[in-house]
């Protein structure tokens, strides 16, 4: 296989997402690299009140629409819900209503890209999507 051109970058991203009170004010954190080295690109994004299920999958989609943007060749995300990796790796069914339209939506942009996949990962290596997660939920909550 050839090697990857330059300008469709392998990302790899940590996902997180989170809710106090769940449901409660909800916030997504990702943290995307270029696998070969890159700066970090930083995302995060006020849910509104929503639960963490939610919050989880606002920020994977954020994953996905940036991977997608960038014209990624490669998307690896790590998440430590195990509940949205299972989902879309299709050993969970999508039962809650609230849930079947994101994880729709994230499946739509996993499939636009050449290649996709996500990996469970413990919460301690998710240190940096958490802290822009509740920096999200700080920010709007903070305003008037």
């Amino acid at each position: 296989m050839p090697p990857t051109p330059p300008d469709r970058p392998e990302l790899e991203a940590h996902v997180d997402g989170g809710a106090r009170g769940n449901p409660g004010p909800a916030g997504y954190g990702v943290v995307i690299r270029d696998s070969r080295g890159g700066d970090a690109r930083e995302l995060r994004g006020f849910v509104g009140i929503a639960t963490n299920n939610v919050a989880e999958y606002a920020g994977l989609i954020a994953a996905l629409r940036y991977a997608r943007d960038c014209g990624a060749s490669s998307l690896t995300v790590y998440a430590d819900s195990e509940l949205v990796v299972r989902q879309m790796n299709g050993q969970y069914r999508v039962k809650a209503p609230g849930l079947k339209p994101l994880h729709a939506e994230a499946r739509r942009l996993a499939l636009s890209l050449p290649s996709f996949r996500i990996v469970h990962v413990a919460r301690e290596r998710n240190a940096e999507a958490d802290r822009l997660a509740n920096l999200a939920m700080d920010e709007e909550v903070a305003e008037p």
